[in-house]
């Protein structure tokens, strides 16, 4: 997989404190883990979308990560709010994630993220074209 990776995502990130920038971290590396496990993403461009460090595939659909700005302690993976991605992740995760309307999964630094379910998240993200069709989008 080609990785496009974005300098400037990276200056966001250490202007974070420390709690928060270390989680948001561990976000972006499991994103990019994740796309460079799935034989069928290419390429993911790292970019910034309302300055926030944002995900792209052209299967997919864009992820971004952020810190809560209503919580000091608390961070996000948000989805485009149209896709029903969310809805999907609700129906399966619903005693796993806390999730915030129909965009985002959202998280408190002083718990662990669950990484095996959001890994499932992310990849049907990221390949959500080629699985939008299909029921709880082929989960």
């Amino acid at each position: 997989m080609n990785f496009i990776e974005n300098p400037k995502v990276l200056e966001i990130l250490r202007n974070y404190p420390k709690g928060i920038q270390e989680k948001l971290a561990t976000l972006r590396q499991l994103i990019i883990t994740t796309a460079s496990e799935n034989e069928d993403i290419n390429t993911l461009e790292e970019t910034l979308k309302w300055g926030e460090p944002s995900y792209i595939t052209k299967t997919g659909s864009t992820i971004r990560i952020n810190r809560k700005k209503s919580s000091q302690d608390e961070f996000a993976i948000y989805f485009i709010c149209s896709t029903g991605l969310v809805d999907t992740f609700r129906v399966i995760y619903r005693d796993t994630f806390t999730f915030e309307g129909n965009r985002a999964i959202v998280f408190n630094i002083h718990n662990e993220i669950p990484i095996a379910q959001l890994k499932h998240c992310i990849s049907l993200a990221l390949t959500y074209h080629r699985v939008k069709h299909l029921p709880l989008l082929g989960a």
